[in-house]
């Protein structure tokens, strides 16, 4: 039965499967992502065992250090002329307080599958040359403080449209 311990705790995180250790190998840095999605950013794996108990059957056991679980301070905006504070605020939808999560914060920003994030709201306006840039200008304690960098740029416009080998409308 795989088994991650921290502390003593054994937590059962893999499904019964074959073991592969390429498989194993590849997915081990998706436990580092969970632990930055919920905040633990400076995580890691102090040590990893596969112990084979028969032919059938291995254990495996990680030992993670969390490290401290960091959160959302103050969240400013310069450059930005197009869009107030509030309205960027709104789509970025990040509050003081909540638990840090670059995954959240990445896909807020940039090309969110949805089509609600900051840098579609720019694009889908003609702001083709616009740049965003999270930088964390203060980190306290458990605390991260982002000024998030706007370039703008030029608003983008057609200016001819032209149709040619179309022999029918």
């Amino acid at each position: 039965i795989p088994v991650a311990v921290y502390d003593h705790i054994q937590f059962n995180i893999f499904a019964s499967s074959k073991f592969i250790e390429e498989t194993y190998n590849e997915e081990k840095p998706k436990i580092l992502e969970k632990y930055a999605s919920m905040g633990y950013r400076d995580a890691q794996i102090e040590k990893d065992s596969v112990y084979v108990l028969s032919p059938n059957l291995v254990n495996i056991v990680i030992k993670v250090k969390e490290g401290k679980q960091y959160y959302f301070r103050d969240i400013s905006f310069i450059g930005n002329t197009k869009y107030t504070n509030a309205e960027l605020a709104k789509v970025l939808g990040i509050k003081k307080g909540e638990i840090f999560n670059q995954s959240k914060l990445d896909s807020r920003l940039f090309m969110n599958p949805s089509g609600y994030d900051i840098s579609s709201l720019y694009m889908d306006d003609g702001y083709l040359f616009f740049n965003i840039n999270p930088v964390e200008i203060n980190v306290e304690n458990d605390s991260i403080d982002l000024e998030i960098r706007i370039y703008e740029g030029k608003q983008a416009t057609i200016n001819k449209v032209m149709v040619t080998g179309n022999d029918k409308t």
